[in-house]
């Protein structure tokens, strides 16, 4: 289980993908912090340590992981959100993030806002229902609120920390995110179904 607050932005190393899969090598502070089979998020995405040192962690990530995740697209140089597993003491300072991304998002537009930059991303269908004005969603690993919302998108407005200590400084227009819908109105569609008079699509 992660918060969503991103510790350190790594940067893809080494990156060998095939028909198998992918392996990465992620360069980061947090290397020490890292120990064999240890869960980090990656932009978002839970994968586990295959290797660490002071410098740095080896993944894996299987084909599910590459189709349903922006991950597929990554290539070497690559900048990317990360965070260790919280521990039971941890703060909960975001919200409750897993670590499964339920989809990927387009970034539609990026306008800069007094000392803040909005940011426009457009949402699958099939994700859009789990969004309210003012809750929560897990960009690239980053725990944010909802400040606007359409038919088709969401909006999220960054502060200048959030900037400093995530990989958004460098995310641009058509830009691809890894996106997570909060866990709990997930649950909340799957109690109410039955007595909806209809079962989860």
């Amino acid at each position: 289980m992660f918060t969503g607050l991103i510790q350190d932005v790594g940067e893809v190393e080494v990156l060998e993908s095939g028909a198998e899969g992918a392996r990465l090598r992620i360069t980061t502070v947090l290397g020490p912090e890292i120990g064999l089979g240890d869960s980090v998020a990656v932009n978002g995405a839970c994968l586990t340590a295959t290797a660490a040192d002071r410098n740095g962690f080896e993944t894996e990530a299987m084909n599910q992981t590459l189709d349903v995740t922006a991950l597929g697209d990554i290539e070497p140089g690559a900048r990317v959100n990360l965070e260790l597993a919280m521990q039971a003491s941890d703060r909960l300072g975001g919200h409750i993030v897993q670590g499964h991304v339920d989809g990927v998002g387009t970034v539609l537009s990026i306008e800069e806002d007094g000392f803040a930059r909005r940011v426009r991303v457009e949402l699958p269908d099939e994700l859009l229902r789990y969004v309210v004005d003012k809750g929560s969603i897990t960009l690239n690993g980053v725990s944010l609120t909802v400040a606007d919302l359409a038919e088709s998108w969401v909006v999220v407005s960054l502060i200048p920390e959030t900037l400093e200590r995530t990989n958004f400084a460098q995310v641009e227009p058509g830009g691809k995110l890894n996106v997570e819908c909060d866990i709990v109105a997930k649950y909340v569609e799957r109690l109410v179904a039955p007595f909806a008079g209809k079962d989860r699509e």
